[in-house]
């Protein structure tokens, strides 16, 4: 068996000790072979997320799971393996975006102000909780557009506001609409992501205006450079267009590749965006 091929099985070995407990990182390294450091390094580059961030999205997860089905919380969480209810909230409720009580309830609880805005791309359907702007959506069927904002929250507050008539949704609507139409502007966001989501949308939002990176930079930016589909993943999974800019991500051969709201759309904005 050659080298490669004798790491790759004590990588999937590892993936499956996670899987079936919460070994750490020493206790993993031993059984399967390698030193801890290779180990860390390797199932990363592989897999996208290293051992400890692995172990974190398996628990979570589990916890969605068991919430969606039904489970009392606290059964849940500890079903899930956070030992206590303090350690989800530290670190897996940051991850739900909420806490897991409201997100058993399809995020019940959660009050979320949208709007439709007319703008340089057409219309666009904004979003926001307390925290900042959490949807944006392009499309003209405003009936699709509220269908996707459902989805995504199936038990918030959903609260539809006329543009202009509040206080809170008014400023981010302008500052979206600006955002959209080529200018520069700050909009606020409340992005609900696993650790490995944000770091794509912080590197996204770090490629300037009139520029591309292709998914295997973002994924080496990011530090994991085997991770290039990961990285497509993600962007195919942005709810919240041109704020985040993954039109900016292309194939290594320079195609546009694919995009959430059409390659004619992505085209467009890539081309207003270098003649900017």
């Amino acid at each position: 068996m050659n080298t490669a091929r004798q790491l790759r099985d004590k990588l999937d070995h590892a993936r499956r000790l996670l899987d079936e407990g919460e070994p750490t990182l020493a206790t993993l390294a031993q059984n399967v072979g390698l030193s801890a450091s290779h180990l860390q390094r390797q199932f990363t580059a592989r897999f996208g997320l290293s051992p400890a961030e692995y172990l974190a999205q398996r628990k979570l997860g589990t916890l969605k799971l068991a919430l969606r089905e039904g489970s009392d919380v606290s059964a849940a969480l500890y079903d899930a393996g956070y030992g206590s209810p303090s350690r989800v909230y530290e670190g897996g409720a940051a991850k739900l975006g909420m806490t897991p009580a409201r997100y058993r309830s399809g995020g019940a609880g959660e009050q979320i102000r949208w709007s439709i805005a007319d703008t340089a791309l057409g219309q666009a359907l904004v979003a926001t909780t307390g925290r900042g702007i959490c949807m944006i959506e392009l499309g003209e069927d405003v009936a699709a557009l509220e269908a996707r904002l459902r989805a995504e929250f199936p038990g918030a507050q959903l609260e539809r506001v006329d543009a202009g008539r509040d206080e809170f949704l008014a400023p981010r609507l302008r500052a979206v609409a600006d955002a959209l139409a080529g200018k520069q502007a700050q909009v606020p966001l409340d992005l609900i992501g696993t650790a490995f989501q944000k770091k794509v949308w912080d590197a996204l939002m770090k490629i300037p205006r009139g520029q591309t990176r292709s998914y295997a930079q973002i994924a080496q930016q990011i530090g994991h450079p085997r991770a290039s589909r990961a990285v497509a993943n993600v962007c195919a999974n942005n709810h919240v267009a041109i704020v985040v800019p993954c039109h900016r991500v292309v194939r290594g051969d320079g195609s546009l590749g694919g995009y959430r709201w059409g390659l004619p759309m992505k085209q467009r904005v890539l081309e207003r965006e270098r003649v900017a």
